[in-house]
């Protein structure tokens, strides 16, 4: 009978801590709209309501669902000792991620891909634009949420062992974006940058798959790597070069299942030259696929 009692104390316990979790996750996600609507000096309703903008919504979208991510690596399951102390690290925890994913949408913007105005042509409705913003913003997400759960604590050490990762994911997916970029300008008469601004959606697919795959691959590194304050730059200097090596992984095992997968069929002239969107989707699970495959065997 008293193991039946303190069982139920402990659920109750537990069900306070998901309310508190749940309300700050879910007006962390309601902020997603109000902070897009201030930064970009839109009204959210007429774009994703009177003007049916789906290249907002798409980009709308992929911000909610990367606030989504980062939250669940801020939610453990443990009891943080008081509710006052779980409020706090859920606000502390929502508001990195939310500042470290725009931030992200910004390094991405200015440095990935600076040949165009992203937010202008997203609001002109270019979806091929909105695809890959809600890609690049979900892939900082993957990482942010690897790096929560990676870090113990709320200190100091804690919100720099954060940034110090998502460095890290900047680095990854602007080098990966270089690469993207190189080997399709090599190919074809006119630039990467240029033809996702003309609005080719399976290009912009696969990129979305290259951006969202490499971010995994930077999250499996975190697996290799024990989270100590003491030596906190050594650690992150360790993300840092598992990142690189498992980056150059991924690429040569999806380069082997696209092959396979895609058998017979040319990929770059279906998706490059006939704007093929059923083979670039296929592309993108190869990679998601290849990407969720490691980090399950780094675990």
């Amino acid at each position: 009978m008293n193991e039946l009692i303190t069982t139920l104390g402990q659920s109750g316990d537990i069900a306070i801590y998901l309310l508190i979790d749940m309300a700050v996750a879910i007006a962390l996600l309601g902020g997603i709209r109000l902070t897009m609507g201030l930064i970009g000096n839109v009204n959210t309703n007429d774009e994703l309501a009177k003007k049916d903008n789906f290249a907002y919504g798409i980009s709308m979208a992929g911000a909610v669902a990367a606030m989504g991510i980062a939250l669940s690596g801020a939610i453990t399951g443990e009891l943080a000792g008081s509710y006052g102390v779980e409020l706090l690290g859920m606000l502390a925890y929502g508001l990195i991620g939310l500042i470290l994913i725009k931030a992200g949408r910004f390094i991405h913007d200015k440095f990935a891909l600076p040949a165009f105005n992203k937010h202008e042509l997203i609001l002109n409705r270019n979806i091929s634009v909105g695809l890959v913003d809600a890609a690049s913003v979900i892939a900082t997400a993957i990482v942010v949420r690897a790096s929560l759960i990676w870090v113990e604590g709320l200190d100091i050490n804690t919100f720099i062992a954060i940034a110090a990762a998502w460095i890290v994911s900047q680095v990854m997916l602007v080098l990966i974006t270089r690469i993207f970029e190189w080997k399709f300008n090599k190919n074809n008469g006119v630039g990467f940058q240029a033809t996702l601004e003309s609005g080719q959606i399976a290009l912009a697919i696969r990129y979305a798959g290259y951006l969202i795959s490499t971010a995994m691959s930077v999250t499996a590194a975190s697996y290799f790597i024990h989270y100590d304050a003491t030596n906190l730059w050594l650690g992150i200097s360790q993300w840092a070069v598992m990142s690189l090596i498992l980056m150059i992984c991924l690429t040569l095992l999806t380069t082997i299942a696209k092959f396979i997968v895609l058998w017979g069929i040319n990929r770059r002239e279906e998706v490059e030259d006939q704007e093929n969107i059923g083979i670039a989707t296929i592309e993108f699970a190869t990679s998601f696929s290849i990407a969720l495959l490691l980090m399950a065997l780094m675990t």
